[in-house]
């Protein structure tokens, strides 16, 4: 066969194949898909939508917006910067979180347990190095960090949630 029958015939055939897979595509059969607002699709509105969710949360079928939620007061509390002289303990509350963010710091407590580093995982227990920059998380009332022994300068220690120094 000569080369232009050749590529004459593999255009018709490319085109062929197009074109049926054009027409298959736009039946019932290969798309699935159907027109936006019929019965297979249909169009609703906001306010239908909003309905829906009120009576799957419970809230009956009411069309007025229910009032957001209050956030709890952990979300709220500001993250508050405190300075921390040698020689004094900043004591957290249960659930406070505290950043060391400079100066040498060491866990204090008076039971064996310790205070969580979420940063790294592990457990700090009395007298062990707070690292710098981690997140602390003081589960009871009576934990805290003060200064490393023999250091002059003090700590700065971003603090969320309730302290106090002693």
């Amino acid at each position: 066969m000569k080369s232009y029958v050749k590529v004459a015939l593999a255009t018709v055939m490319i085109g062929a194949g197009v074109w049926i897979g054009a027409v298959y595509s736009n039946t019932a059969v290969g798309s699935g898909t159907s027109q936006p607002g019929t019965a297979d699709d249909p169009v609703v509105t906001k306010s239908y939508v909003d309905q829906q969710i009120q009576k799957a949360l419970g809230g009956g079928g009411s069309t007025t917006p229910a009032k957001p939620a209050e956030p709890a007061p952990s979300a709220v509390e500001e993250v508050k910067v405190v300075n921390l002289k040698p020689g004094k303990i900043l004591f957290a509350k249960a659930g406070t979180e505290f950043i060391v963010r400079s100066g040498k710091a060491v866990i204090y407590t008076e039971s064996k347990d310790g205070v969580a580093d979420l940063t790294d995982g592990v457990d700090l227990v009395n007298g062990q190095a707070a690292p710098t920059n981690h997140l602390l998380s003081f589960p009871r009332d009576g934990r805290g960090i003060t200064v490393k022994e023999g250091i002059e300068s003090g700590l700065v220690v971003m603090v969320r949630g309730g302290y106090q120094i002693k």
